[in-house]
């Protein structure tokens, strides 16, 4: 099997997703990249969220389905993981074979140069750059983002690239971005060795994600979807399942590999 992971994975350890149940109640669209691109006044309202919502989202462990899903891996039943996902739980929780189409929330790359500099280390810049702004209270949103009152963003100060002075981005993929070409052929290399397609926590809205469904169809491989409500995939799949991956993937672990020791 190929794994194809959602936001719905994530869900349990605590981090907010876009499309989920309960997506509904929060306010505000996710930025995208022609805007962080074009206006200092995007980048500054973005860092200063992700500057009070990375702390919590780098405090987030994996769950039971992760857990489970590296355990599959471990026992050749799953040979890689594609995520859509920018959290790092699946390689935190065992998983080797990653491939993360959006990239990962854990680096920062500058516009200019290239540079890649861990987010650990950033925030620690901006620390010094505004202490008092931590005291700022915050709800956290998807991808390490939180929400912040409107007009508050204008008193932060931004940090460039160490190494050229540039502008500094997310090393993951924005909402209008596209998603790196050598990583796209990886995927597809990925998809062609798999068997069976397993979507996990996936509303398959983006078309990054669905086209994988939509390959696996055509080449006649069999679909298993699961996730926690209706998704774009449902008339593909062969199989669909509609439950917590928390609880559903340790139960197919035990189906496939037997009880887990401990």
């Amino acid at each position: 099997m190929l794994a194809l992971s959602g936001a719905g994975i994530s869900t349990e350890s605590g981090i907010p997703d876009y499309r989920g149940p309960d997506s509904v109640r929060r306010k505000g669209s996710p930025i995208t990249y022609q805007e962080f691109v074009r206006s200092e006044t995007a980048r500054r309202r973005y860092w200063a969220r992700s500057f009070l919502g990375w702390p919590a989202m780098r405090e987030k462990r994996p769950n039971a389905g992760h857990r489970a899903l590296a355990r599959l891996e471990t026992a050749g039943a799953v040979h890689g993981v594609l995520t859509q996902n920018v959290d790092g739980l699946h390689q935190a929780s065992g998983s080797r074979r990653v491939l993360e189409l959006h990239g990962a929330l854990a680096w920062v790359r500058c516009l200019r140069c290239g540079r890649l500099e861990p987010r650990d280390a950033l925030q620690l810049r901006l620390e010094r750059l505004n202490p008092d702004f931590a005291r700022e209270r915050a709800v956290m949103a998807p991808d390490g983002d939180a929400e912040l009152d409107a007009g508050l963003e204008k008193t932060f100060h931004l940090a460039g690239c160490r190494g050229c002075g540039g502008t500094l981005k997310p090393d993951v993929v924005f909402f209008g971005e596209n998603v790196p070409r050598s990583r796209v052929a990886r995927s597809w290399t990925m998809l062609e060795r798999a068997e069976v397609l397993l979507v996990l926590g996936s509303s398959l809205t983006v078309r990054s994600g669905y086209r994988y469904v939509v390959a696996a169809a055509e080449a006649r491989k069999p679909v298993a979807l699961v996730n926690d409500g209706p998704t774009r995939g449902d008339g593909d799949a062969t199989l669909r399942l509609d439950g917590r991956l928390g609880r559903l993937l340790p139960a197919l672990a035990d189906r496939l590999l037997g009880p887990a020791a401990g």
